[in-house]
């Protein structure tokens, strides 16, 4: 199989995923399907699979170029919800997993456009780096939670039901409070080592760099506000979304509206 395959197969399996748990959300009761998750651990390891075939194919790990950066955010996603449906820790919630599947499969259409070219080249001196590596994947690995953090925000905001709402807040906290160090240590210390390596300075602010910044400081109010302030009411719920949305900017909005050193990646 060629990664084409490999990452077309990904692509119809997060999308029969999705079709199979979206009949269940019609269900009145609360039960889980018992194989959608599989299908996205599938997703997960066909995108895999594709990224290490390109990696041969430009001979360096394919993790430096707009399509390589969607398809690994997409198996991020598509890694943790299956992950989360096999936990037991959390109270698992239809919505959120059937939101994150359906962002993994956006991820990979907008991988598929016109808008991000698929071609597989070799990447520049400057991206030959190993901090970028672990720079461009610790992000989006923190992403990936902060995309269950915010279709548990969103629920929570819809939700009326006091019970309900404890469980979003619950899903929304551990998400942050795991995906927030991850972010951390991908956007900015590993971002600031690979920028001194490549561009002579730790800190330029770019565009992309600001907006990382930003994102890592919405999520330390929405830290701030659940574990000192102790909030439990919309207020944490609607930051934790606000986060969410900086992340999207920091990816397209930077990408395709502000030029800066990232521009080439």
């Amino acid at each position: 199989m060629t990664g084409t395959t490999f990452f077309t197969t990904a692509f119809v399996l997060a999308g029969v995923s999705a079709a199979v748990q979206a009949v269940w959300l019609f269900r009145r009761d609360r039960a889980l399907d018992p194989f959608s998750h599989w299908l996205l651990a599938g997703t997960a390891v066909f995108l895999a699979a594709a990224l290490v075939l390109r990696s041969f194919a430009i001979g360096f790990p394919a993790l430096t170029g707009t399509w390589e950066s969607l398809a690994f955010y997409a198996a991020a996603v598509a890694a943790l919800c299956f992950a989360y449906r096999l936990q037991r820790r959390l109270p698992v919630v239809r919505l959120v997993v059937f939101f994150a599947t359906v962002t993994a499969i956006a991820l990979l259409a907008i991988a598929s456009s016109p808008l991000v070219p698929a071609e597989a080249l070799p990447p520049i001196p400057a991206l030959r780096s190993a901090w970028l590596l672990l720079h461009v994947s610790f992000s989006f690995i923190g992403e990936a939670f902060f995309v269950t953090s915010f279709a548990a925000s969103i629920l929570f905001l819809a939700a009326r039901d006091p019970a309900r709402r404890a469980e979003c807040d619950r899903v929304t906290y551990t998400a942050v409070a795991i995906g927030y160090p991850i972010f951390i240590a991908g956007a900015l210390v590993f971002g600031a080592i690979w920028a001194e390596q490549a561009w002579g300075a730790w800190w330029s602010w770019d565009p992309k760099e600001t907006w990382a910044l930003v994102t890592c400081l919405v999520y330390t109010v929405y830290l701030h506000l659940r574990l000192v302030v102790k909030r439990r009411d919309a207020w944490p719920a609607i930051v934790s979304v606000v986060g969410f949305l900086c992340t999207v900017f920091t990816f397209f909005g930077v990408n395709y509206l502000l030029a800066g050193l990232h521009s080439y990646g």
